[in-house]
């Protein structure tokens, strides 16, 4: 595929990306304290959603104003009188970052930055050409200090096509260890911000967050050589977005010792095992099963690790589909994987869930 397919877009997409994370930033160097997590305030992360919400929106309204937009947030909470407090903290971070990066000349109205934000109203489907956005992905660990992303995707007659991911506390080394969580805090850490970025068929690739045209690495999955034992599991820190008992079932059926697992938030696990940091990514459905996955917390993650040589799919190893709206109703769980060993981790899966009486999660959600 011609590397000018979606160039537009993909440039833009990365500006876009850029100004929120540089929003998300400033909110935890600013308003995040340690009694954040202690008395589970969440108004920083309220602040850094609605935030990174109106610019990204603004950004891709002013070059693809045709484009729909599917976004996790709306401005309920900003309207009206008991709204201003947060409104005015929300249009300060919002107009300074937008026009620090030059996408406006002069401030945004109230009245604009509201309707910004409502431009991710769109249903989805598989009609329309349309935009996913999770402004900040993995809102415990943005909190905690630890991994959380910015994500965004284009999706063209229900497919993902481009997907670009902001990981501002991800080393843009893959050979330098991850801050601990809560470390940024106290300490500066050099080698901080990758920006992961794929366009299909064009491969996956990694640049620092920064700059307008900073030098891109191409990113592969790691070659196990069709071994599970070499590889890890990647798998959510909360045990309320994942079976973790059945990933430790799945890892001893596979032959992966205990210590090969590591936690993290966010879709930044899937930019994790496309390049190499960890191998196998498992969000197993919880209880009946009866969650469905919003496409903006998988949209571009799964293009990335698909351009870096993985395969992603629900439990039963259907494809994800995309199409059905703003949820994943169709699919159940997801996993994914290299691509040449995907059906034996899909068969690992599926003696878990039977071993546990679980097996009729693998059965087509009509």
């Amino acid at each position: 595929m011609a590397a000018t397919y979606l160039a537009a877009e993909r440039r833009v997409a990365i500006e876009a990306v850029q100004a929120a994370c540089s929003i998300t930033t400033k909110v935890f160097q600013s308003l995040v304290s340690s009694e954040s997590i202690t008395k589970k305030d969440k108004s920083p992360v309220t602040i850094g959603d609605y935030s990174a919400q109106a610019a990204v929106n603004k950004v891709l309204a002013q070059h693809f104003p045709d484009d729909g937009i599917v976004g996790e947030e709306d401005s309920a909470d900003l309207q009206g009188e008991k709204g201003t407090d947060l409104r005015g903290k929300v249009s300060h971070l919002v107009n300074e970052s937008l026009q620090e990066h030059g996408h406006i000349q002069s401030p945004l109205s109230d009245s604009q930055l509201l309707q910004s934000i409502d431009l991710g109203s769109f249903a989805g489907g598989s009609s329309k050409r349309f935009w996913a956005l999770d402004p900040i992905d993995g809102t415990k660990g943005f909190l905690r200090g630890g991994q959380y992303a910015v994500c965004l995707a284009l999706l063209v007659n229900g497919r993902v096509e481009l997907g670009v991911m902001g990981c501002p506390n991800l080393p843009l080394d893959a050979a330098q260890p991850k801050p601990a969580d809560g470390e940024i805090r106290t300490r500066d850490i050099p080698g901080l911000g990758a920006l992961f970025i794929a366009v299909r068929g064009q491969g996956a690739f990694v640049r620092p967050i920064q700059g307008q045209n900073a030098a891109e690495t191409p990113v592969h999955m790691r070659d196990l050589q069709g071994d599970f034992a070499k590889g890890a599991f990647c798998e959510s820190v909360e045990a309320g977005h994942s079976s973790l008992t059945t990933n430790a079932r799945i890892a001893e059926l596979l032959g992966i010792p205990k210590e090969h697992s590591v936690r993290m938030d966010s879709q930044a696990k899937y930019a994790s095992i496309a390049r190499g940091d960890g191998d196998i990514y498992l969000r197993l459905p919880v209880g009946d099963g009866s969650y469905q996955e919003k496409i903006w917390d998988h949209a571009a993650g799964t293009l990335l690790v698909e351009e870096a040589g993985g395969t992603v799919s629900d439990i039963a190893g259907r494809p994800l589909d995309f199409s059905q709206g703003r949820t994943l109703c169709r699919n159940c769980g997801v996993i994914a994987c290299l691509a040449s060993m995907h059906e034996r981790l899909t068969q690992a899966v599926a003696q878990a869930l039977h071993e546990e009486g679980r097996a009729a999660l693998l059965t087509p959600v009509p």
